[in-house]
């Protein structure tokens, strides 16, 4: 079979390979290169709907996968086809994947290379670019705390080596000391922008230099250079732990996906970079060596074929995916039975925090592999000094100062959590979540329903306002996150539920945000068990019982409930507190209405698309005839948390629970 090249432009050096060696890696680079072919053909056909093309550069995702240890994770991209070749994913799985059917990785949830598959050891991207990098540091991190000899390789590009996620994850392996390799495919084009339009610098690897780290530069389309340098660097890493920039240079022969085209390439690049066709020249240059001839072409192209088309039939001849909304319901959350472990043996008086490091350091003691992040949470103990004393118990490993960077950190936690870790991850304040919420709505939330894999992590989110601590150290973010499927959500009240409930958060294999009131932080006691105990994720708590009306609140809102009817004796009111607000307990909420057909739902978040909205929603719903006055809602104004403490107690909503309370009462 005839090459597309009559001259060869790559020089390949075989040291080190054996002949046999040399036709294996033939095979495993022709293969991705076969099935493009037969992709594109059936993206034509109207067969498959999307096409990332990686035709080119095969060498790199070839000779990667190739280089790396098969116990290794590889985070691959876009391009990346021959790294899932190269593991050997079998092709008839791939295909369903393509089309969306039954026997891909993700029951049609997600398409392309959007998946991982932990059995071998391939962690796949999502739309975002960069969120997998951090990913690739947890994971890295678990082999580093676990002393296994592995590296982890994960894929970027240099567009999108422009995202901050970038810069985070590559100075957090820096700083920790990861073995990390960040393959850097430098395909000089992020969709239609050139990379002069992206960066200044002259080349990537200049960009080690400020991180500390070493970076090396290879050509991307000379596979046998490839498989040699990453092989080079797994070596070196397993000795010193050393992260390290791969630059690989190649060039993106088609569109960024087949819709875009390639009309903004100046005339005459694509034909260039065609002589550095990595297939191609490899081809002649075992042609060269006599190790190549044209019958075995012939012969091997003839037999892959055939093989793609076999799987191919056996995607296509699968049944579209039946549409059945108690699946799609049931996989949002991992599979989990929580078996509660009641309070039991002594108790103490703790304050709110002391009974949340109480918790915390009993998780510790119960779960080994759990390890705990977040900015100043090590030898200061953190900014509220929850992990005081941590790091004497359980040492510096398992208790990580961070670097500031929100989103690296949560998807170290994701990557603890691929690697069969815990992880907890403190917010150093709620309001800073912005600059993980990628992460956490993207990843975290959604990962066991795209592909079947767990996110073991809490994020710890102390929150709130009453402390004048003004509009970025006070917000109530529980809502941007209510509306996210996947999540838990968790919102103790009391110490006692503070602790059992975060015991709870650490035990479930699902993400949890776990919020915590900085108000409540010193100012609330009560006795709580000294024991490991464990409270009911998903159980709203009954505070107290009455009849003339039901009150519905949850974190500090419970207080301020309480302290209200102390002062209204008069007032027989059943008070609700939520405690998780995802997965909602929807039974408590009706039970409690219908028992007396009055209704307040008390929250500490602004009014406008808060978690009362929903509430009052449900029980418009499902209520109706049970109720004998309008659902009314109270919450903080729609404005920003102010400074100033006059300003702030006009903001929250106690000011106006009497009003409301006596609103209600009057139907």
């Amino acid at each position: 079979m005839e090459t597309a090249l009559e001259k060869r432009y790559i020089d390949f050096d075989a040291t080190g390979f054996s002949n046999e060696e040399l036709l294996t890696i033939y095979k495993k680079l022709v293969l991705p290169r076969l099935i493009e072919e037969k992709m594109l053909i059936l993206l034509r056909q109207g067969k498959i709907t999307k096409w990332f093309s990686g035709w080119g550069q095969e060498g790199i995702s070839v000779g990667c996968a190739y280089a790396m240890n098969e116990e290794e994770f590889i985070l691959p991209m876009h391009r990346n086809l021959g790294v899932f070749t190269t593991r050997n994913v079998p092709l008839n799985r791939l295909f369903s994947q393509f089309q969306g059917k039954e026997n891909g990785f993700t029951k049609g949830r997600d398409r392309s290379f959007h998946f991982g598959t932990i059995e071998h050891k391939l962690v796949g991207m999502i739309s975002h670019l960069g969120p997998q990098l951090g990913i690739a540091d947890g994971i890295a991190l678990a082999a580093k705390v676990k002393k296994e000899q592995k590296t982890t390789l994960v894929f970027t590009g240099d567009g999108g080596a422009s995202e901050g996620d970038f810069h985070e994850a590559v100075n957090v392996a820096s700083v920790w000391d990861l073995p990390v390799i960040f393959a850097i495919e430098n395909n000089q084009w992020g969709l239609s922008t050139p990379s002069r339009e992206q960066f200044n610098c002259k080349q990537f690897i200049d960009k080690g230099i400020g991180y500390g780290i070493e970076g090396i530069q290879v050509n991307g389309n000379n596979v046998l250079d490839v498989i040699r340098t990453v092989r080079s660097i797994r070596e070196k890493m397993l000795q010193d732990s050393k992260p390290v920039l791969l630059e690989l240079m190649t060039f993106r022969m088609r569109g960024h996906e087949e819709a875009s085209g390639t009309k903004y390439y100046p005339e005459g690049l694509q034909d260039e970079w065609k002589k550095q066709d990595p297939v191609d020249n490899y081809t002649l240059f075992l042609k060269e060596k006599g190790i190549l001839t044209d019958a075995l072409e012939k012969e091997i192209h003839d037999s892959i074929k055939h093989d793609i088309q076999k799987n191919f039939d056996l995607a296509q001849n699968e049944p579209l995916i039946p549409a059945a909304i108690e699946t799609e319901l049931n996989d949002i959350y991992a599979p989990f039975t929580q078996h509660v472990i009641a309070p039991k043996g002594d108790q103490k008086e703790m304050r709110f925090i002391d009974a949340i490091q109480d918790g915390l350091k009993q998780s510790m003691e119960k779960y080994p592999d759990l390890i705990i992040m977040g900015q100043d949470v090590a030898e200061y103990g953190g900014v509220f000094k929850v992990t005081e004393g941590f790091v004497d118990l359980f040492g510096k490993d398992r208790v990580r100062n961070t670097p500031i960077c929100e989103s690296a950190i949560v998807g170290v936690g994701l990557g603890l959590s691929i690697a069969g870790m815990k992880a907890v991850v403190e917010m150093q304040f709620a309001d800073f979540v912005t600059c993980g919420f990628n992460q956490i709505v993207n990843n975290l939330a959604k990962l066991h329903w795209r592909w079947g894999e767990n996110a073991d992590v809490v994020v710890r989110m102390p929150t709130g306002a009453n402390t004048a601590a003004g509009p970025f150290h006070s917000q109530s973010n529980e809502a941007w996150f209510f509306h996210t499927p996947g999540l838990k959500i968790v919102y103790p009240s009391t110490p006692e539920d503070a602790k059992g409930l975060l015991a709870a958060a650490i035990e479930d294999p699902n993400p949890v945000l776990f919020f915590e009131h900085k108000y409540l932080y010193r100012s609330l006691k009560a006795e709580v068990s000294t024991d490991y105990y464990t409270t009911e994720i998903g159980k709203a708590r009954t505070v107290r019982q009455g009849t003339d009306l039901t009150i519905i609140t949850y974190g500090l809102g419970v207080q301020w409930a309480e302290e209200y009817l102390d002062q209204h004796s008069e007032i027989s009111a059943e008070v609700i507190d939520l405690r998780t607000l995802l997965p909602l307990d929807t039974e408590a909420v009706y039970a409690a209405v219908k028992k007396t057909g009055k209704v307040l739902v008390l929250h500490e978040d602004c009014m406008t698309g808060g978690i009362g909205g929903e509430i009052a929603a449900l029980i418009a719903e499902n209520c109706f005839e049970h109720l004998d006055a309008p659902v009314k809602r109270i919450a903080s104004l729609d404005t920003p948390v102010p400074f100033a403490v006059p300003l702030e107690q006009q903001f929250l909503p106690k000011v106006r629970i009497d009003e409301a309370v006596k609103g209600i009462l009057k139907y």
